[in-house]
């Protein structure tokens, strides 16, 4: 195949003015002014942006390829922004990502915090996508999520706290409450997925804590009262 020609006028460009030209586009905006435009378009989108969206978004006022030729590409113009590739991220930028999302927090991130801070942080959709789910992601970050017959456990530990505050056996909507109020907790779906084969899976976990309160000689009445011996 005969190769394409050039358009004339192209062809008549001089690359030295070119350079001039361009060297002196790049120069109308700083680094990191572009930097304030990527996190503005994030922030109105409420997620990192892909080049379409930020060509698409009416108040920017920088065109993608002038990113791109500050920062070598699109990608890298994002995490200088603090905003995480949306696609192509690496298991350890991911876990990264977490592990500073946790130390901001003090605590371990929730799928509701990835929520709220999108736009600053990958979707819990590419964790489970790379992990296979939100809890191997956090494991592999370093933080301590509890798996199976742990887990459980931990459920109970936590059930039997909230079965002395209420003075009650909690139930599932006491647990939604009272996660509101306190994210260190399983969810109460998270509880009751742990039951899903049986019938009752609520009734089951809080036969499990009652049976666990009077190992600690605090007796459950009927209706789920705890009868606290003064």
């Amino acid at each position: 195949m005969a190769r394409k020609e050039p358009y004339r006028a192209l062809a008549g460009i001089d690359p030295d003015a070119l350079a001039s030209f361009q060297a002196g586009i790049r120069k109308r905006y700083s680094n990191e002014q572009i930097l304030a435009e990527l996190r503005a378009s994030a922030e109105r989108l409420k997620r990192s942006p892909t080049m379409r969206e930020f060509a698409a978004d009416r108040k920017t006022t920088v065109h993608p390829q002038t990113v791109i030729e500050h920062f070598g590409s699109w990608n890298e113009a994002k995490r200088a922004a603090g905003l995480v590739p949306r696609r192509f991220a690496t298991r350890e930028e991911l876990v990264g990502v977490l592990r500073d999302l946790g130390e901001e927090l003090g605590r371990i991130p929730t799928a509701r915090d990835l929520d709220e801070h999108r736009g600053s942080v990958p979707s819990k959709s590419l964790y489970w996508h790379t992990f296979g789910s939100l809890s191997s992601a956090l494991r592999e970050a370093g933080f301590d999520v509890p798996v199976g017959e742990e887990r459980l456990e931990r459920a109970v530990e936590q059930g039997i706290a909230l079965a002395r505050m209420l003075k009650r056996l909690p139930k599932f909507a006491d647990w939604a409450e009272a996660r509101k109020q306190d994210e260190t907790l399983l969810t109460e779906w998270q509880v009751y997925r742990m039951f899903d084969a049986r019938r009752g899976a609520w009734s089951t976990f809080q036969f499990l804590i009652r049976e666990r309160l009077a190992d600690e000689g605090v007796t459950v009445a009927t209706d789920g009262r705890l009868e606290v011996s003064s």
